[in-house]
C-alpha cells in the first residue's frame, strides 16, 4: 500500500478556495483507479494548512494518479500557497492493527 500526504500552505485570503478545489478533487475510492481512502484535514494549530491523506492500492495506480489531469488541478492551486506543495510518499510493507494496542497494554498491565 501507497500513503500520500499532501500539505498545502494557503495564503490567508485563498484558503475558501483551495477548500472548494480539494473538494471538486475528490473521487470515490473503489471506482477501480485504485484509490483505497482519500481525506482533507484542516490543521488545527494553523487554519491556513491543509492535509491531504490518500491511500492507494499500489505505486502502479498512484503514478496514474499523479499523471492525471484531476492531479494537475492541485498543482495549480501554487498561485493560491503562501510555501511550495510538500509531498510525501510512504511504501507501507507491513500493518498491524489493535490486536498490537491490546497486548501491549496488557503486557503493560493497563
Amino acid at each position: 500500500m501507497i500513503i500520500v500526504r499532501t500539505i498545502l500552505s494557503t495564503l490567508p485570503e485563498k484558503q475558501k478556495e483551495v477548500m472548494q478545489t480539494l473538494l471538486s478533487m475528490v473521487e470515490p475510492p473503489a471506482n477501480g483507479n485504485g484509490l483505497l481512502s482519500y481525506g482533507i484535514y484542516h490543521d488545527i494549530e494553523d487554519i491556513t494548512v491543509f492535509k491531504l491523506i490518500s491511500e492507494w492500492e499500489s505505486r502502479r495506480h498512484l503514478n496514474a494518479h499523479l499523471i492525471s489531469d484531476r492531479f494537475g488541478i492541485l498543482l495549480g492551486t501554487k498561485s493560491l500557497l503562501c510555501k511550495p506543495i510538500d509531498v510525501q510518499i510512504l511504501t507501507v510493507t507491513h500493518m498491524e492493527g489493535m490486536e498490537v494496542v491490546r497486548t501491549v497494554r496488557e503486557k503493560a498491565g493497563k
